[in-house]
């Protein structure tokens, strides 16, 4: 029944309806505390009478009311007011998209500044985990503000949904709407899978998203048909009249776009609303010309085809510059830059490392199981396929001088593959194998632990020689980092002391000759360049290979690069100007968060965005920390009093501290100090009195594990020869203190856990391909088991040894009882709760458990968590015309 004017809803006042639909009505409305309009959607009893579906409207309610964004309608609040449901909406004052398209298409101004808006609304759903699902020209308000999203109603999380609830009709709309059940969305409008029945995603947001272009830029709709039958037959199977033809003056970007937005696969369409968004960008600033001339209509389609193939739609301005071969002067090739997203079968992308020839990008990725490949993504494709053959490859994969081929580490050995198929070669043992690269002279360089020297091997195969002995001298952390210049012989490497320096070596002399000071390390980029990383911030030096002399100041090519405080800088460099690295995301800030086993919160313990790994005191009433000083980039340990909430830095020398652990009487805290001069373990008075001690000295690269529950052991991983990785070391604390290792052996062996009645070592192995917990016997080794199935890290026991606790890869808390009467037995893990956690460290605690199991303390990040991605800058050298 319509609610008549004058009606409370509330503190809001009915003012004139205006639409209804299937699913509730929208009225004009006044907030009377605030005094301003609003617009009043009023849920129908059919959706409010029923307590799942009420309950799943607040909570997907409180979801979209999320979404600040200039570009989406805000939804202001929800309401119940005498047996009626409500939601309060922003007022918009304009006319629907769908109302202008009445008119005729749009002008290319008007179809590029609402285009950036729309997709810069829809991205921002998207990154909070919204879809929309019936993005449409009646779901866009055109205001003197600009375009706004409306009509959430048929959203969803990214995460699947039983059953389809509208929540929040546009306030302008007054059609009847989905009917509940039905196919969601709007025939017209959606993607080719929803119409198949399959689960919506971005991409399906993606493609509605180019049908809305099409019609702007046309005044038509993108598919037709006669019946509805016939429009869902138009969908799936016809492609639409490219708008060059329907629409002469269309720019070729934007033609190229909406192609590739209305692909039929989803797999081969654009991935992201933000890529969508940069391209519109640069269409906007120019890139795309329109009414190009019938004369040069061929070498403009020769030029798109050859951008296309070197970057998909983001290098069409830049190549199609530098590729111009005309008579007259060419114009000065153009800076662009741009963002490759991670692919949605990848939890987490590093190490993106582009070909020498700029047609692909190599990179790590991890997927839901833990598995780590090797993944290839031309830059003509929108889609990274893996390369069979590549799991476990432990570091950055390295590209051939022809750009056919691909050396990577695993499994104790440095392979090579072939990037258009076949297995992986075997080309040498390197048991501690890290970074790599390929000389033109058929020769790879690669480095090893922080004890190993630089090796050389013939990329066919044989047996490495050391091509750079491991520097002994003091303070020094090895050597690494090798980098060929262009006549295949010389090369750069980094020297790791305090201050760390760059060198130049050769294949042919033992001759090392020291170019300057360099924290990361350092890539050669032609016509006569080094690129390396400051602060993270990437920048370049003219660098004269034939004389290794550096020239000219330094000048900024890129901002936020990916990498850790020393070395390993995360980016690469083409033959052709073409730059990648990982982007850096700064980390959401974290709170320590206690979650109980059914995985609700009970409460939260200060908040900071740089903190890493969880110490909880014996009494549960201190946390020791590692915090990160963004300014002086190093760490220190810190306490953190739960009771009080109060933090006190408890370390104060230079270099960094890590990895806490506390005794088990409390008194002492240990933790790793690099220090200079004696790197190893230190301890002091927990309570921050007293001196330092130097409790063992395990030289450069230990990771502190544990400590025994008898206080007589301390647990450390390190890489201590090139004949294994990293392995789990005992210290004695009482007669001679002589570290001996526990598991020593050709795989990683890292997160070593005693058990609390001292008879069990529980740790984490890849010796299966992936990280797997496992648990063997203390001290001696009579037996083994796996506990995890599919992948796991971080495991903690309970303070009986009855349980164990780990994180699989996709950050669930896993649960195994443990029976060790009469021996040792194990039961199927169980799921307890999803641990959303904060990742600052790869390889250390990100929770602690209660002793008797039954609370957790998370790292839980407190904002939007930013998947990866890879930075493209082409042709970076013009950032040196931009320094000048």
């Amino acid at each position: 029944m319509p609610i008549a004017p004058g009606t409370r809803l509330g503190p809001y006042e009915i003012l004139a309806p205006l639409g209804a639909g299937g699913m509730g009505e929208v009225y004009s409305a006044r907030d009377t505390r605030l005094d301003r309009s609003v617009a009043i959607k009023v849920i129908p009893s059919h959706l409010s009478g029923s307590p799942e579906l009420k309950a799943r409207f607040e909570r997907e309610a409180r979801t979209i009311s999320s979404l600040n964004h200039p570009n989406i309608c805000i939804l202001h609040d929800v309401g119940h007011e005498g047996g009626v449901d409500y939601l309060v909406m922003e007022h918009l004052d304009g006319e629907s998209l769908a109302e202008r398209l009445e008119r005729g298409p749009l002008s290319m101004a008007e179809i590029l500044r609402y285009g950036r808006e729309i997709t810069d609304g829809l991205d921002k759903a998207h990154r909070s985990g919204i879809v929309h699902r019936d993005l449409k020209p009646g779901n866009i308000m055109i205001t003197k503000g600009g375009a706004k999203l409306l009509d959430f109603g048929l959203a969803r999380g990214t995460e699947p949904s039983r059953a389809p609830v509208d929540l929040t009709q546009s306030p302008t709309m007054s059609r009847p709407l989905t009917a509940e059940g039905s196919i969601v969305g709007t025939f017209q409008y959606m993607a080719p899978e929803q119409l198949e029945g399959k689960e919506a995603d971005v991409r399906s947001d993606l493609f509605a998203l180019g049908t809305v272009f099409y019609e702007m830029a046309t005044g038509r709709k993108t598919f037709e048909g006669k019946t509805q039958a016939g429009l869902i037959a138009s969908i799936l199977k016809e492609e639409p009249r490219p708008l060059s033809e329907v629409a002469p003056m269309t720019p070729p970007g934007l033609d190229r776009l909406v192609k590739a937005l209305l692909a039929k696969d989803p797999e081969e369409r654009i991935q992201t609303a933000r890529e969508v968004l940069l391209h519109l960008r640069w269409i906007q600033e120019g890139g795309s010309q329109v009414g190009v001339p019938v004369r040069v209509s061929v070498l403009r389609k020769r030029r798109e085809r050859l951008a296309w193939a070197l970057a998909g739609v983001f290098l069409i301005a830049a190549l199609a510059t530098s590729a111009m071969l005309v008579r007259s002067k060419p114009a000065r090739p153009q800076l662009l830059r741009f963002e490759i997203s991670q692919p949605t079968e990848v939890n987490r992308m590093a190490a993106p490392r582009v070909s020498p020839d700029g047609r692909y990008v190599a990179f790590q990725g991890v997927d839901a199981v833990g598995v780590t490949r090797i993944w290839l993504r031309p830059l003509d494709s929108m889609t990274a396929r893996p390369l069979e053959g590549t799991e476990g490859a432990v570091r950055p994969p390295f590209w051939s001088p022809d750009s056919k081929s691909l050396g990577f580490m695993s499994g104790g050995h440095l392979k090579k593959v072939d990037i258009a198929g076949g297995a992986p070669i075997a080309i040498a043992e390197a048991r501690t194998g890290s970074d790599g690269s390929w000389s033109p002279a058929g020769f790879i360089l690669y480095d090893g632990g922080g004890a190993d020297p630089i090796y050389k091997v013939p990329a066919s195969g044989g047996t490495p020689t050391v091509a750079v002995p491991a520097d002994s001298s003091a303070g020094s952390a090895g050597v690494g980092w090798p980098e060929f210049l262009p006549d295949g012989k010389h090369f750069l490497y980094l020297n790791v002391t305090s201050p760390s320096t760059l060198m130049l070596g050769s294949i042919d002399s033992d001759k090392r000759t020291p170019i300057g000071p360099c924290e990361t390390r350092v890539l050669y980029a032609p016509p006569g360049f080094l690129i390396f990383s400051r602060g993270g911030t990437l920048m370049g030096q003219q660098f004269d290979a034939s004389k290794a002399k550096l020239s000219g100041d330094p000048f900024p090519v890129a901002e936020r690069v990916e990498g850790t405080p020393v070395g390993d800088a995360d980016f690469s460099v083409s033959r052709n100007g073409i730059l990648t690295h990982l982007l850096g995301q700064p980390l959401p800030d974290g709170a320590f968060t206690w979650i109980d086993r059914s995985g609700r919160k009970l409460g939260t313990i200060g908040s900071s965005g740089s903190m890493a790994t969880i110490a909880l005191s014996p009494d549960g009433k201190r946390i020791a920390t590692r915090i990160f000083d963004k300014e002086t980039r190093t760490r220190d340990i810190w306490t953190l009093d739960i009771g009080r909430g109060l933090a006190t830095r408890f370390t104060f020398d230079t270099g960094n501290e890590n990895f806490p652990l506390w005794s088990p009487d409390g008194s002492r805290i240990a933790y790793i100090w690099n220090n200079p001069k004696k790197p190893g373990i230190y301890g002091r008075n927990s309570s921050g009195a007293g001196g330092t001690e130097l409790i063992y000295d395990t030289g450069a690269g230990a990771i502190l594990s544990d400590w025994s529950s008898d206080g007589r052991y301390l647990m450390y991983e390190n890489v201590v020869s090139a004949e294994s990785r990293s392995d789990l070391f005992i210290v004695p604390l009482q007669g001679e203190r002589k570290a001996s290792p526990f598991i020593q052996d050709r795989f990683d062996e890292t997160q070593g856990r005693f058990s609390p009645d001292g008879r069990w070592v529980a740790y984490v192995s890849d010796e299966s391909g992936r990280p797997e917990v496992y648990v063997q016997t203390f001290p001696d080794h009579t037996g083994k088991w796996q506990i995890s199935t599919l992948g796991g890290n971080d495991p903690e026991w309970r303070g009986d040894s009855k349980e164990l606790y780990y994180l699989s890869p996709d950050l669930k808390m896993n649960v195994v009882a443990v029976r060790t009467e009469g021996g040792f037995e194990v039961g199927n893990p169980t799921v307890l709760f999803d641990a959303r956690v904060v990742l600052p460290e790869t390889t250390f605690r990100h929770y602690a458990v209660t002793g008797d199991g039954q609370r957790f303390l998370l790292l839980a990040p407190m904002g939007e968590e930013k998947p990866a991605s890879t930075a493209v800058v082409v042709n970076w050298m013009s950032t040196l015309q931009k320094s000048k």
